[in-house]
């Protein structure tokens, strides 16, 4: 079994190139970070009872996984994490290693999945971010994250909510509307509710501490953590 979906990883490979382009077919995801690296800095920063400082994830050994261009492997390198970054896209994996060496950033990239990983070594910490709804076999993926995770580790999963509410926002209003995303970015069936991800991730030693959503404001064009899972929603999960 494998959990790569080849033809998510054509879709993706097509527009490598513009991974670190503000303005390019990436824009939502750019304006998107800030809000997820911050959420991910907190929780690990009050779960490790880390101390303040300018590299509060130092020591951390941390795991990308979909990581795309590194557009979250790099701040988790700049505070501090010993990051590896893994994706099933060629293309991806170059963008990042050649943004990373310009950058002077030390991160491990590799092309892979995660049952391709054959690491001794488990992680501190697994981000699984906007890839859960890309992937072959959901269930498959997210057993073979978990082996990757350390007891007490903590993984972050980010996903869409399957709701009518998300396929107009999603779909129709980011992809044909206002066309923030190149049509057929997504796929509707392939969206999660967390109902479904958190049965899933308890079969697989996860037990869930933090279920939040994320939504934009168009109003002032700027993403909030909420009470709303209705469309974007992130969630905290601790191997047992």
């Amino acid at each position: 079994m494998n959990s790569i979906n080849k033809k998510e990883i054509e879709k993706f490979s097509k527009i490598a190139e513009e991974w670190w382009d503000p303005n390019g077919k990436f824009k939502p995801l750019h304006n998107f970070n800030p809000i997820r690296i911050r959420y991910i800095k907190e929780n690990i920063i009050k779960d490790f009872k880390i101390r303040s400082s300018d590299k509060p994830l130092k020591n951390i050994k941390l795991l990308d996984i979909g990581c795309g261009g590194g557009l979250l492997s790099e701040p988790m390198c700049r505070l501090g994490a010993n990051v590896v970054g893994i994706d099933a896209s060629k293309k991806n994996i170059e963008v990042a290693k050649f943004h990373a060496k310009k950058n002077n950033l030390k991160i491990d990239y590799k092309v892979a999945s995660p049952e391709m990983l054959k690491n001794k070594t488990r992680f501190d910490i697994i981000l699984n971010m906007e890839i859960v709804e890309h992937v072959n076999d959901i269930d498959f993926f997210i057993k073979e994250s978990s082996k990757l995770l350390k007891k007490n580790g903590i993984m972050f999963i980010a996903t869409l909510n399957k709701t009518l509410k998300s396929y107009v926002f999603a779909i129709v209003g980011a992809e044909y509307i206002l066309k923030w995303l190149p049509i057929g970015t997504h796929d509707w069936e392939k969206f999660v509710k967390p109902s479904e991800l958190i049965r899933i991730s308890k079969k697989n030693n996860l037990s869930l501490k933090k279920l939040d959503g994320m939504n934009f404001n168009i109003l002032d064009n700027s993403w909030r953590v909420t009470d709303d899972t209705s469309v974007n929603y992130i969630t905290k999960f601790i191997k047992n």
